[in-house]
């Protein structure tokens, strides 16, 4: 009776599938969150892969679409990138739907839109499309009725890859190194944010700020993270993602954090950081 319901109202088979998992159909609402910061390095793409990882964990259905063609976070979730033959560039470049580049993982109610190395053509390809800038955006309101959370893995610069993901987005994280250099460029990523919000997309939101990579052991650690408070005031997680030999080890076996080590103080520290991100929403 619940599918046949779903297909009178013309909700899809996806969502019909997940709304078994406890997930209420009506005043539904999903979140576009994407993870960015345009230095490398800063724990970005192990953010969006654990973060979607533990959402979808604590029971929500969740998208990760891969925006970097480094595609580490495809590789990340154990599919090799040789064996993925259409990915993100494909739905950008109107040859394939978004819906039939998304994939399944090894997470029950996480699904992946992976990338390629076609994806660094997207760069140049789009400058002279039409509203090239809101080119993600499009294709992800096709499919954001059929997830809990969308989340974006952008690629560690200012292109036109990112400012689709932070145009296609609700609100932004943003992950930053407990190191010194980590803060420079900050200044710039908050002035594009400004400017996204002045011409485009007023709504766009901060989430907030998570310190990745943390050394308690480190005085360097701690002084960084009184800067940032000078950046974000009232938006920083209270959840701190350690810096752990587990944590860079997972993605080289596909896995996440949660099915390497589930015990771990990683695992412990990106379900705090799911729980924290699904509190703000409540």
């Amino acid at each position: 009776m619940e599918f046949y319901w779903c297909i009178i109202i013309n909700i899809s088979v996806d969502f019909c599938l997940h709304a078994g998992r406890g997930v209420k159909i009506s005043g539904f609402m999903s979140k576009i969150i994407s993870i960015v910061n345009q230095k490398g390095g800063v724990g970005k793409t192990t953010t969006a892969m654990n973060l979607a990882a533990l959402l979808s964990e604590l029971g929500n259905f969740v998208l990760l679409v891969d925006m970097d063609p480094q595609a580490n976070a495809t590789s990340g979730l154990g599919l090799g990138r040789d064996g993925v033959k259409h990915g993100v560039y494909e739905a950008l470049s109107r040859q394939k739907r978004f819906h039939d580049i998304v994939q399944n993982t090894s997470h029950e109610g996480l699904r992946l839109a992976p990338a390629t190395a076609n994806l660094a053509g997207a760069n140049i390809e789009l400058v002279d499309v039409e509203r090239r800038e809101h080119q993600l955006a499009d294709l992800l309101e096709e499919v954001r009725h059929a997830y809990d959370y969308i989340i974006i893995d952008c690629p560690p610069s200012l292109g036109l890859l990112t400012i689709n993901s932070l145009v296609a987005a609700d609100e932004l994280l943003i992950p930053v190194q407990a190191e010194y250099y980590a803060l420079e460029g900050l200044g710039q990523l908050l002035s594009t944010i400004e400017l996204i919000r002045e011409h485009i997309k007023p709504e766009l939101n901060v989430l907030g700020a998570v310190i990745t990579m943390f050394d308690k052991r480190t005085r360097l650690s701690e002084d960084v993270m009184n800067e940032l408070y000078k950046y974000f005031p009232d938006t920083i997680f209270r959840s701190i993602i350690p810096r752990t030999v587990r944590l860079a080890e997972a993605p080289s076996f596909g896995k996440t954090i949660f099915q390497y080590d589930p015990r771990g103080k990683g695992a412990k520290a990106y379900e705090r950081l799911a729980r924290e991100v699904l509190e703000k929403h409540s």
